[in-house]
């Protein structure tokens, strides 16, 4: 089996360096259709002035990835708390830039009492298609997470690495299904037939499902039809550079 991530590089935590680039959030809302409220909003990286992700992205090298990604918490909980954020607050995690969770969480746990963000509305999500070298490691990982308290989510269900074998070692909070899936489903059998399977599978394990990448309103609906409360999309709502939307910004009509 291969090894997790070495567990030495906690002194990074001391001695890393500043990030030599400055990054921004852009907030994206996940709705609850069946409440009409704003269930979270998502945090996607951009640049200082708003700037595409991939001119911040593009930057993250081996050597400041693990700076990188604990400056995003920070960051990220820090505008929220500015914005006052009444949602939850969804933060996407680099799992190979994490040496001991239960160490490595330490500077969240802080920028949340700092800021005054409570822990219980923190998700944060990885991508699916992220290359793990280990899925068990990554199962511990979110293990300690949801252990102190935050919610967690596996994002592009469907589409990458992990999958069921994950969800056989650890069970998140929410799964996110992946746009591939969502996009024309109204229009497809197959679509619809494998995300009831999802929907029914994880029912049974007590994990939400949130669709993510809804485009349309015809797409909203079927979705709704299959059972699927949690949505998100350019049609609920496009990523606002750094600002939230509220209730009133969300087409409903679903």
């Amino acid at each position: 089996m291969p090894s997790p991530p070495s567990r030495a590089g906690c002194a990074l935590c001391r001695d890393a360096e500043p990030l030599p680039f400055d990054f921004s959030y852009a907030f994206q809302p996940i709705v609850d259709i069946q409440a009409r409220k704003v269930f979270a909003h998502e945090a996607l990286v951009r640049g200082p002035a708003g700037e595409p992700a991939d001119t911040v992205l593009s930057r993250v090298t081996a050597e400041n990835r693990y700076s990188f990604d604990q400056a995003c918490r920070e960051k990220a909980i820090r505008i929220a708390a500015g914005l006052q954020l009444p949602s939850c607050l969804s933060i996407n995690f680099l799992p190979n830039a994490i040496y001991r969770p239960e160490v490595c969480i330490r500077s969240t746990l802080q920028a949340a009492e700092r800021y005054g963000f409570p822990v219980e509305r923190i998700i944060f999500e990885t991508v699916e298609g992220e290359q793990v070298s280990d899925g068990t490691w990554l199962a511990e990982i979110l293990s300690e997470y949801k252990r102190i308290g935050f919610k967690t989510a596996i994002d592009d269900f469907g589409a990458g690495f992990a999958g069921l074998n994950l969800l056989a070692d650890f069970h998140p909070d929410i799964v996110k299904l992946d746009m591939a899936l969502i996009r024309g489903i109204n229009h497809s059998r197959s679509r619809r037939a494998i995300v009831a399977g999802v929907i029914s599978m994880c029912d049974e394990l007590d994990i939400e499902v949130i669709a993510e990448g809804i485009e349309t309103a015809d797409e909203a609906r079927c979705l709704s039809d299959l059972g699927i409360r949690l949505m998100q999309g350019y049609w609920f709502g496009r990523p606002r550079f750094e600002q939230a939307a509220g209730e009133a910004d969300i087409p409903w009509g679903v």
